[in-house]
Parts: structure tokens; C-alpha cells; sequence
């Protein structure tokens, strides 16, 4: 009996010293875990639960300028939220307490958009990209799905969507993390594109330019061409590590799309890149949906809302961003900003 247990024992020690060297840290603090089946890159969350205050002061602050317009606040998880072995949870911090944080300090007329229980159910699905630093596809039509049911929308099931493949994709993970692992371990990327949708989309087009003023001196400005006929969705070849730019070809842009919905609400949705995935969800919901980057905007949030008609704005920004105090500072600085073609970057 004795030598049995201390078999086990010695089993247990292995397996555990095993599931140890499985997960480790890289470039920026990137977490690797290997199961041997599968490798994943997480990135860690380095907030405080209190540092979403004025994130959440900022979308209470729109449910003020517009009061008749439905705000909404989502504050997306990142895959360390779900992924992360319990053994090394010390390499990050919670982001569940800070999620909850903002959404404890809403206003009572702003609707929280509460996700982190609808992804944890869907966890053991491809929700989240294992080399890349966003969610999948699959893990915004669950997010969609469950702001519909907020907003008292009509929401298409995911057999409405035609799924297409873009295959050996590798994101950026292996850049942040330098790691051949991460490069060796190639997923698809799937998203989905509706079918039978009836749907026309323009985009203004924001462009980084330098001008030298000086022999050592250079200006840096964010430029804004006219709004212009776009496709949606572009779909990237096999093994390009942009597959994410899928939806509205990244993020320099402000995109309007009109549907064939006839319901008259018109959305607003104030993102980072992890919204990117979710307005073609949206187009059996809506009638307009209008797409706003936190780091890319030149023209004024007031008149945008009121030109727009806009009945509905929901903020989507992931968890780090809307923990960053430049995130607030640009959505504030979007209220009062005189609409320009061009502004400087300090």
C-alpha cells in the first residue's frame, strides 16, 4: 500500500513539474501555454480593479449630452481572463473585478452590456485567437448576440452566415512575443459573412503623415480623406497575419453602413480593434450602423450623433483599453473638437 501512494505521489510530482514547464513568460510579459496539444499567447492584464473610474465616467457623460439617445457600455475580456492557468495567475491581474468595477459605477439610464458570463460559457469553443491579441469572431457573435438581447433587437442565428477560412494565420503574438512556438502553431481564422443581406458601406480613411519643418524636426499629423464606397469585409490569403483587418480593413477608418432594416434605430458604435467584429452581427438590427475608432475620429461627436440620427450608442472597448486614461481623453476631447481634415499628433 505504501509503495502504491508513493507511486502516485511520484506521479502527481511529475505530472505536475511537467504542466509547469508548459507555461512560461516572454517578450512583454506575454504568457505562453503549451498543453502539448495546442499553444496559446496570452496577454497579461496589468490594471488595477479601480483604473475603469473614468472609463466609466465617460460613457456616463454621453448618456448625458445625449439623453435621448440608449447608451451602452461592453467592456470586453481578453483571453487572460479564461486561459490563464491557474498556476501563474500572479502573472496578471483579475479583469473580471475590473469589468465589474465599471459597470457597478454606471449611471442607472446607461445599460450595461455584461459579457464576461456569455464567453465564459463558450470558453472551450475557438472564441479567442491563440496567436493573436484579439477575440475570434466567433467570440463578438457571441457578445452581439447578448447586447441584442439588451437592446431589444432582432438577432439572426450563426446558420444566417456563410463561415470562410483563412487558413495557417498567425497574429500578433508572435511580434510581441519573438517566440517560435507562437509561429510554428497556425490557426484558421474563421468569420462570418451574412447571407441574403442587403447592405451598402462608406468609410472616411485616416492616414499617418510626417512633415519636416526643420533639419531634426518633424510634424506628425492624422489625415482624413472624403467618405468614399468601401467593401465590408476583405478577405486576405492563407498565412497572412492581418486576417483581423477582415472587418472594415482595420482600424483608421469611420464607417457607415446602411442595411435593409427599416426599424428606425441607428447605432453608434465607439470602439477599439475588438469592435471591429461586431457591426456585421448587427445588420438585421439596425437600419444605419455607424462604426468610431477611440484613437481615430476628426470630426465633432455632438454633430455626428445629431446628423446621424443616431437612437443608440454603444461603447465597445476590451478591457485595456478602456483602463487607459488616453481611451477617455480622446472620447471627451470627440465632444468638442472642431471637425477638421487634418490634425496634429503631439
Amino acid at each position: 500500500m505504501k509503495r502504491l501512494l508513493l507511486i502516485l505521489l511520484l506521479l502527481a510530482t511529475t505530472i505536475s513539474l511537467m504542466t509547469a514547464q508548459n507555461v512560461r513568460r516572454t517578450r512583454r510579459g506575454i504568457i505562453l501555454v503549451d498543453t502539448g496539444m495546442v499553444i496559446r499567447a496570452i496577454e497579461p492584464y496589468r490594471g488595477n480593479p479601480d483604473n475603469g473610474v473614468g472609463y466609466a465616467g465617460i460613457v456616463n457623460k454621453y448618456k448625458q449630452k445625449f439623453p435621448h439617445v440608449n447608451v451602452y457600455c461592453m467592456v470586453i475580456p481578453n483571453a487572460v481572463a479564461y486561459y490563464c492557468p491557474d498556476s501563474v495567475q500572479s502573472w496578471t491581474s483579475a479583469e473580471r473585478p475590473a469589468i465589474m468595477d465599471i459597470l457597478s459605477k454606471l449611471s442607472a439610464d446607461v445599460q450595461a452590456v455584461d459579457i464576461y458570463d456569455t464567453l465564459q460559457a463558450h470558453a472551450t469553443e475557438p472564441i479567442y485567437s491563440r496567436t493573436d491579441h484579439h477575440w475570434a469572431p466567433l467570440g463578438a457573435y457571441y457578445a452581439a448576440s447578448h447586447f441584442a438581447q439588451v437592446a431589444g433587437l432582432e438577432f439572426k442565428e450563426l446558420t444566417a452566415y456563410e463561415p470562410r477560412i483563412i487558413r495557417n494565420f498567425v497574429g500578433s503574438m508572435y511580434t510581441f512575443s519573438r517566440d517560435k512556438a507562437v509561429k510554428n502553431a497556425p490557426e484558421d481564422f474563421v468569420y462570418y459573412v451574412p447571407r441574403d443581406s442587403d447592405f451598402t458601406a462608406t468609410h472616411v480613411t485616416y492616414k499617418r503623415q510626417s512633415k519636416k519643418v526643420g533639419r531634426r524636426r518633424w510634424r506628425r499629423f492624422l489625415t482624413a480623406s472624403e467618405p468614399e464606397p468601401f467593401s465590408f469585409f476583405r478577405h486576405y490569403e492563407d498565412g497572412d497575419g492581418n486576417a483581423y483587418c477582415t472587418f472594415m480593413g482595420g482600424d483608421m477608418n469611420t464607417t457607415s453602413v446602411t442595411t435593409a432594416i427599416r426599424n428606425n434605430r441607428r447605432l453608434l458604435i465607439l470602439k477599439d480593434s475588438y469592435g471591429n467584429a461586431l457591426p456585421s452581427y448587427l445588420f438585421s438590427s439596425f437600419e444605419e450602423i455607424h462604426v468610431v475608432d477611440c484613437r481615430y475620429f476628426l470630426q465633432n461627436m455632438v454633430d455626428f450623433v445629431n446628423n446621424h440620427a443616431i437612437t443608440d450608442i454603444l461603447f465597445a472597448n476590451n478591457l485595456i483599453h478602456a483602463s487607459m486614461e488616453k481611451t477617455c481623453q480622446a472620447y471627451e476631447r470627440y465632444l468638442t473638437q472642431k471637425p477638421t481634415m487634418q490634425h496634429e499628433i503631439q
